[in-house]
């Protein structure tokens, strides 16, 4: 594993500072917040992917195109960013396309961000989110651990067979119900028997999903809350908005595929409630994962009808909601202005950068 003490000594080096990115997720939502705090950029993009990158060229100071993602662990790639004073911002698609050993192992390049909590949001990892929000004292939706326990609705939680970048979540109502559908499943190709083995099954809470999106480092004043947004997806949107009569006679496999986001805001009286889950959670993850949360987070919830949070996902890294920083009216509240994720990652990179406590702040 690589030492925090190596990663430090790296950085404290470092004559300059770049934002770097791997080419996907949320890459153009991290450097154009950079861009607006007048930091360079590097994106580190598949050949075949860089459409975006060089379309919106005002984000992007330097392109390094690859043929495969995980050529961003050869020796020649990581010399090139410590090179460049490059501190990578993660998102889900780098631990998905480079692996978590290799994150946690042989990426040695700064990572803003604490590398070792990036498995917790795994559910098959000892310590897992579930564990976590219990330390943190969040309600999360009850967990059925053997399948022939469904007395309710429930949403099975597994990884899809051929894009491993992608969940295939369905709901099932009994043991009977979840045997026929994950049989399907299987035959049809989507999930596979191994990777059932390590599903989770949730109760499925009733209410109003929001996505709390916070943010803090070890060198911030307190924790920020940034905002909501929803995500959009298919193809359960716009299933859901045919008829009843029409969703019934429509024999379709529906899925949860996430392709876009929408804003969103809670009622004044629930910010309370919202603020204080992001404390929590906060001091939790500082005694279970020193050094604790370093930069984003989201708490992706459910607001019943007793106007309870329940959490039914965490995201420990850079979410990926751009739709943030145009919308967002928390950000404005505090700061003045409306930003989103990666302007706020910006700030407390230059906020380090000039109080020379880079250091803090990286993995």
């Amino acid at each position: 594993m690589i030492k925090r003490s190596e990663i430090q000594k790296i950085v404290r080096e470092y004559s300059d500072l770049t934002v770097g990115v791997l080419g996907s997720h949320s890459a153009l939502e991290i450097m154009d917040g950079a861009k607006d705090e007048n930091l360079q950029t590097l994106v580190v993009c598949q050949k075949g992917r860089e459409v975006p990158y060089k379309r919106f060229q005002r984000i992007s100071d330097e392109i390094i195109l690859v043929n495969k993602f995980k050529e961003m662990l050869s020796n020649k790639i990581q010399t090139r960013l410590r090179f460049s004073n490059t501190i990578v911002v993660p998102h889900r698609a780098l631990t998905a396309y480079l692996g978590y050993e290799a994150v946690e192992n042989r990426f040695k390049v700064p990572l803003f961000g604490n590398r070792l909590l990036f498995q917790a949001e795994e559910r098959s990892n000892k310590k897992n989110q579930y564990y976590l929000l219990e330390k943190a004292k969040i309600r999360h939706p009850k967990v059925f651990k053997n399948a022939r326990d469904i007395d309710r609705l429930a949403i099975v939680k597994v990884q899809e067979k051929k894009r491993k970048l992608e969940r295939a979540f369905f709901p099932v109502s009994s043991y009977s119900d979840y045997k026929d559908k994950t049989e399907a499943k299987i035959r049809r190709g989507l999930i596979s028997r191994d990777d059932l083995k390590s599903a989770s099954i949730e109760e499925y809470v009733i209410g109003t999903y929001f996505n709390f999106n916070y943010f803090y480092t070890p060198i911030s004043d307190d924790v920020d809350f940034l905002g909501i947004e929803r995500r959009l997806q298919t193809n359960l949107h716009d299933f859901v908005s045919l008829p009843a009569k029409q969703q019934l006679e429509t024999n379709v496999e529906l899925q949860n595929i996430e392709v876009g986001h929408t804003p969103a805001s809670i009622r004044e009286s629930l910010l309370e409630k919202v603020i204080s889950a992001g404390d929590k959670f906060v001091d939790a993850v500082k005694k279970e994962y020193p050094p604790g949360i370093i930069g984003p987070f989201s708490l992706q919830s459910v607001i019943t009808r007793d106007l309870e949070i329940v959490v039914y996902d965490v995201s420990l890294r850079v979410p990926g909601n751009p739709i943030l920083a145009t919308t967002s009216p928390y950000t404005k509240y505090k700061y003045g202005t409306t930003f989103g994720v990666g302007r706020r990652i910006a700030m407390e990179l230059k906020k380090a950068q000039q109080e020379g406590r880079l250091d803090e702040i990286v993995t």
